[in-house]
């Protein structure tokens, strides 16, 4: 009985850790194209949700973009409410609906697919808290609303264990 139950548990907590598959959102429309979006300048306002769902950290970002074929550059320029400013710089290849990213904080190779208005885009984040780096797993979703606006939500883990939600809405100037 004991090994029913935990078994059982282990499956509802596995199943709970299955990720929605992009090619669910084909249908979807405006159909989403990142060499089409970002390009051009596109503002951005968003939140950090810790695992409690509080909000510890609000900010703003610009982003200038440009492609030439199928390379992109996306030159992003944060600021804090705290006042504080970073710069992360992406460079992207387009391969049909795939994309591959690079930036000076991601460790490795960003991965990521589009279908229909949706973009998921997975990577690591070398990201500094209290003195050190901590090596953050990011799963990151796009939603483009309409030509415009287009909404973001990502998912920072370690070690497979939620720490926090980033929330981002954009606007296209």
């Amino acid at each position: 009985m004991l090994k029913s139950a935990l078994i059982g548990a282990a499956a509802f907590t596995l199943a709970g850790c299955a990720t929605v598959d992009v090619v669910n959102y084909g249908a979807e429309r405006p159909l989403l194209d990142l060499a089409e979006y970002f390009d051009g300048t596109v503002d951005g306002w968003g939140m950090f949700q810790d695992r409690s769902g509080q909000v510890v950290r609000r900010f703003t970002v610009r982003i200038d973009a440009k492609w030439d074929g199928n390379r992109g550059t996306l030159d992003e320029h944060f600021e804090y409410s705290d006042g504080t400013r970073e710069n992360r710089v992406w460079k992207l290849v387009k391969d049909g609906n795939r994309y591959t990213g690079t930036a000076g904080d991601v460790v490795g190779t960003a991965t990521g697919a589009a279908a229909g208005n949706v973009l998921q885009w997975r990577y690591v984040l070398a990201l500094p808290v209290d003195g050190r780096v901590w090596n953050m797993d990011m799963d990151d979703w796009m939603f483009l609303m309409d030509e415009r606006t287009m909404l973001n939500r990502t998912t920072m883990s370690k070690f497979g264990v939620r720490v926090g939600e980033v929330t981002l809405a954009f606007r296209k100037r």
